[in-house]
């Protein structure tokens, strides 16, 4: 038997256990349920059945009837039969009320540990993940109806709106963009010349630097840059108004979001993203050349010239041919993603970073496509 002491104000309330019945009584109210927690959790489990006897109960609320119900899902789960008797009606309304609310936690592991659990989860995940798919086409294709739609009226696109876009998302990442293409040019000139020295053919350093940089890492790096600097804030800032409404008020002031928000974010994208590109690529084959100096003391005469002489146009052109697709991708990610914002901030965040990670893993399989691509046609 255990029981507690007297407490000010109200009746205490007590739990007594006489094995086959257990007896609740006094105030089991939210404020009293710190002074009775440590008996209910330390009631035993016991096989058969067990009566719960609340006729002694002068006070119960809501935070009582969690406790009971806590205590009958803890002994049920144990294999014991809990009945609970001589209750007023009204606490027995309340006691179901907050058992129906109670989800059922520790069967919801079970279930989701299972087989079953497992399937029924990864066949949601899939079909999530169709209806995305079908959303962001329709969001893509309507974008480029868009854009077309404001090519034959030009006077309809939002030019202060758009020269804005490209300064934020183009003249301020120059810098880093810079730093990032240098720091490449630096990495390939070192990690190339380390290998080649061993066949005596550190001359060729000036081909794997140019090359690399000029067709895939220039491009595809400011590309991932851009996605995780400009996409995030794209994200967030559409997001943002789509959770205070702004959007549906453009709806209902005759504005179309995708001209007003949408299109002059892709098309800031498409412009400046080639013009980065260039950038990173100058900045790498300086770092390269400058590493390639020190290093192997490849003059930059010899690199300017041997660079003329081996590396192709087409080595540039490749890269800045990918640029504008991966402009249109991380926009329209971007933009999708902010649309599908629900509710509150929360889902700004989580939509933010949904955001980045799929513009990124978008740039990157579209680039191995456009690698295949252009290996099948020799270039």
């Amino acid at each position: 038997m255990r029981m507690r002491g007297r407490m000010t104000g109200v009746t205490p309330p007590f739990l007594r256990d006489e094995d086959a019945e257990v007896h609740v009584g006094g105030a089991l109210v939210t404020a009293t349920l710190s002074s009775i927690e440590a008996d209910f959790d330390a009631l035993p489990w016991r096989e058969g059945k067990v009566t719960l006897n609340l006729g002694a109960l002068t006070a119960f609320d809501t935070g009582g009837a969690w406790m009971i119900a806590t205590l009958k899902s803890r002994l049920s789960q144990a294999g014991t039969e809990v009945e609970v008797t001589q209750a007023l009606p009204a606490y027995v309304a309340l006691l179901a009320n907050v058992e129906a609310a109670t989800p059922e936690r520790d069967e919801e592991v079970k279930q989701a540990r299972s087989i079953t659990g497992m399937l029924d989860r990864f066949g949601r995940q899939v079909a999530a993940a169709w209806d995305a798919v079908i959303s962001f086409n329709g969001f893509l294709g309507e974008t480029l109806v868009c854009i077309f739609r404001l090519a034959l009226r030009p006077w309809r696109l939002r030019w202060a709106s758009l020269v804005t876009h490209m300064q934020d998302a183009g003249l301020n990442a120059v810098p880093i963009v810079a730093l990032m293409g240098f720091l490449i040019g630096i990495v390939l000139a070192f990690q190339g010349a380390s290998q080649l020295q061993r066949f005596g053919a550190e001359v060729f350093v000036v081909e794997l630097i140019s090359i690399s940089v000029l067709r895939e890492l220039g491009i595809l790096l400011t590309a991932i840059i851009v996605a995780g600097r400009s996409g995030s804030a794209f994200t967030a800032s559409v997001g943002s108004m789509k959770v205070q409404e702004e959007i549906d008020a453009m709806r209902t002031l005759g504005l179309d979001p995708m001209e007003v928000l949408v299109v002059p974010r892709v098309l800031a994208l498409v412009l400046v993203l080639p013009i980065l590109g260039f950038v990173a690529n100058l900045c790498g084959l300086f770092g390269g050349a400058l590493m390639s100096w020190i290093d192997l003391g490849v003059s930059p005469g010899m690199f300017l010239t041997r660079l003329y002489e081996n590396t192709g146009v087409w080595h540039l052109a490749v890269g800045m041919i990918k640029a504008p697709f991966f402009a249109v991708v991380i926009g329209v990610v971007a933009c999708w993603q902010a649309f599908q914002v629900r509710g509150s901030s929360t889902s700004v965040g989580q939509r933010t970073t949904a955001s980045v990670v799929q513009g990124i893993f978008l740039v990157i399989v579209l680039d191995a496509l456009f690698s295949i691509f252009f290996a099948q046609l020799g270039i």
